[in-house]
């Protein structure tokens, strides 16, 4: 009979503990599902990146939408943007996440439709979410899965109705605020749709900026931006790594770009910048947060000179109550 006294001692003592870690996890649960998914920040970046003597050109990075029709909290801080006032504004894709989502990303965006603005899309512009084992982000090879069909004819006319140019696998040239901008983009690389060769080749060499845009920042299409002389490639695609550690970072990047690039501004080759965004949705089958809030992206572009480096500061946008969808 002692030795079940015991077992029975040791499993009463251990019970506050195991609470502890119960309460502790939904906590957690709570605080990535509820309040830092919908904690929206703008992040802040210079660059030096433009040919000598070119005005300063502001830029905002928009990705990874996955806008659902139901998300008024994000469509209300996105629609705050337009008062930024950018000279460019730059959307590399992901903006569905559900066949009936085109109008609310087209009402979230706005004012900033009449802006001068790109795209390309990505795989959730084309097919919608379905649900995933988590541990197969952790492949690369991993077989892929598509869902339902998305309108995304419907939300490239609507962007290009309103003025946007679809960079997919076309070189475009554009002067915004007195800058040259030639401009190149490759459909979504992640579901193998790029054709870097209906692009390639040195862009015009009297631009101020040569832009390269692609939603999955995979090194493959990196290297033939940088070789063919870009200045800058824009991604989004990886959500910053969406769950994250603290003193670690990013465990995956969904795509084949190293963990330390996951957001942010880096370095691609001898001369070429990158800038990830971390984006401003998730799938709606994995709706957390967690070290890696949503964000969008201004950019101030300035022209090269001796000692320039880049920065990252961020700002948040007024704070809207958290939701639950």
């Amino acid at each position: 009979m002692a030795h079940l006294d015991n077992a029975l001692a040791r499993r009463v003592a251990a019970a506050p503990a195991l609470g502890g870690l119960a309460g502790l996890a939904a906590a957690g649960l709570f605080y990535s599902t509820v309040i830092e998914r919908n904690a929206f920040t703008l992040r802040h970046n210079t660059l030096a990146v433009l040919e000598p003597g070119a005005a300063p050109l502001r830029v905002l990075h928009i990705s990874d939408l996955h806008m659902m029709p139901n998300q008024r909290l994000k469509q209300a801080w996105v629609s705050e943007l337009e008062t930024l006032e950018p000279d460019l504004v730059i959307n590399t894709g992901d903006n569905l996440a559900h066949p009936q989502a085109v109008p609310s990303v087209i009402q979230s965006l706005g004012g900033l439709l009449s802006r001068p603005g790109l795209f390309v899309f990505g795989s959730n512009d084309y097919f919608g979410p379905k649900p995933k084992n988590p541990f197969q982000y952790f492949k690369t090879d991993h077989t892929r899965t598509f869902g339902e069909p998305l309108p995304w004819q419907d939300l490239r006319a609507a962007f290009t109705e309103r003025g946007w140019l679809d960079a997919t696998h076309t070189v475009r040239e554009l002067e915004v605020g007195g800058v040259r901008v030639v401009a190149a983009g490759v459909d979504d690389p992640h579901i193998e749709r790029d054709r870097y060769e209906t692009v390639a080749g040195r862009p015009n060499p009297l631009a101020h900026l040569r832009l390269g845009l692609t939603h999955s920042p995979e090194p493959r299409v990196l290297d033939r931006f940088a070789a063919d002389g870009y200045d800058l490639v824009m991604a989004g695609h990886t959500h910053g790594g969406q769950l994250c550690l603290p003193f670690v970072g990013a465990l995956v990047t969904n795509c084949d770009l190293d963990r330390s690039r996951v957001k942010g501004v880096s370095s691609w080759g001898t001369s070429m910048k990158l800038h990830v965004s971390a984006g401003l949705g998730t799938s709606p089958y994995a709706p957390a947060r967690f070290c890696c809030r949503p964000e969008a992206s201004l950019l101030t572009l300035t022209p090269v000179s001796h000692g320039d480096a880049a920065f990252d500061e961020d700002h948040s946008l007024p704070q809207l109550a958290s939701e639950t969808t």
